[in-house]
């Protein structure tokens, strides 16, 4: 008998299909961390999300595990070269949710540069603000896109779309075939040029608190700042500073430096707090990648690379 764990929301397209090969789905959502460790040595394969870091210790439990399916993107909560050393396939579904994050980019952005959400509070007030309220258009705007992955690309192509200037930079230096979108060499081109920064990055040493109080000061003019790829990619003190001090013109987190937020620690909560409280800012419960379309698209695409393995 072979057995999968599923500790997260996913489409029959996928475990129907696990199904098919043989596999016996135990679904269990609820699942804490530490409670794997108990019954780790039944498992062949693991559908998880984030809230399981897969260490090394934990693999070393895991020892039927010959595979590990992530529905998202980011592969940071798996020490994937321990888990090469030990034979255990992982693979994760960017492609599945990257229309899902860009579609939420850009509602927050618009609703930034229109004061939609801050003109609505205003009304459930009862405050009819129109001058106060006038907003800016995004057409004819240059955008700063960090991270030129799935998200950051369906990203790049829509605001593209609706006239904007796109410079996107990628550390990798990732190319891809789209005359509309200026593929910067250096960051510099984004800190001189772009009047609003979005992040798409994955999360690692080199990205940690990617945005700081230096990428912060190196802007060269006020900026509305985006981040919906993982929450320590972003300083939130460097952004609070930043909202105060009027350099960012308005700021929109998906992600958050510790979630969920009843998990901070006392500063770091206050600051979070602080900048809900903005009229200029907006904050979701890390919500981008995870629509319905998504949920199917995500499980379709694990589907598809499970199938590499199983052939």
């Amino acid at each position: 008998m072979k057995h999968v764990l599923v500790v997260c929301k996913v489409h029959p397209v996928l475990t129907a299909y696990l199904e098919e090969q043989g596999y016996t789905i135990h679904y269990k959502e609820a699942l804490l961390p530490d409670q794997l460790y108990d019954e780790a040595e039944l498992y062949e394969g693991i559908v998880t999300s984030t809230k399981i870091i897969f260490d090394s210790q934990l693999l070393d439990a895991c020892k039927r595990l010959k595979w590990i399916a992530r529905m998202g993107s980011g592969m940071e909560q798996i020490d994937l070269e321990y888990a090469a050393l030990k034979g255990i396939y992982c693979c994760s579904s960017p492609e599945g949710n990257a229309n899902a994050v860009a579609e939420q980019a850009l509602g927050m952005y618009l609703c930034l540069k229109h004061n939609i959400i801050k003109s609505n509070r205003e009304l459930l007030q009862g405050v009819w603000h129109r001058e106060a309220n006038r907003g800016y258009e995004i057409e004819g705007q240059t955008a700063g896109i960090i991270g030129l992955g799935n998200n950051g690309l369906r990203f790049a192509k829509k605001l593209s779309a609706l006239g904007m200037k796109v410079i996107a930079y990628d550390i990798e230096k990732k190319h891809v075939e789209d005359a509309a979108i200026i593929q910067a060499e250096h960051i510099e081109q984004i800190y001189e040029h772009a009047h609003m920064v979005s992040f798409h990055v994955p999360y690692n040493k080199s990205t940690h608190h990617y945005f700081d109080c230096s990428f912060l000061e190196s802007m060269q003019q006020p900026f509305i700042l985006l981040n919906l790829s993982r929450g320590k990619v972003v300083n939130q003190e460097a952004v609070l500073q930043g909202m105060l001090d009027g350099k960012i013109l308005g700021a929109a987190l998906d992600v958050w430096e510790r979630e969920p937020l009843s998990q901070m620690p006392a500063p770091m909560l206050q600051t979070a707090q602080t900048l809900l409280a903005m009229p200029n800012f907006i904050g979701t419960p890390h919500i981008g990648g995870y629509t319905h379309e998504a949920t199917y698209k995500m499980s379709l695409t694990l589907k598809n690379k499970l199938s590499v393995i199983f052939r």
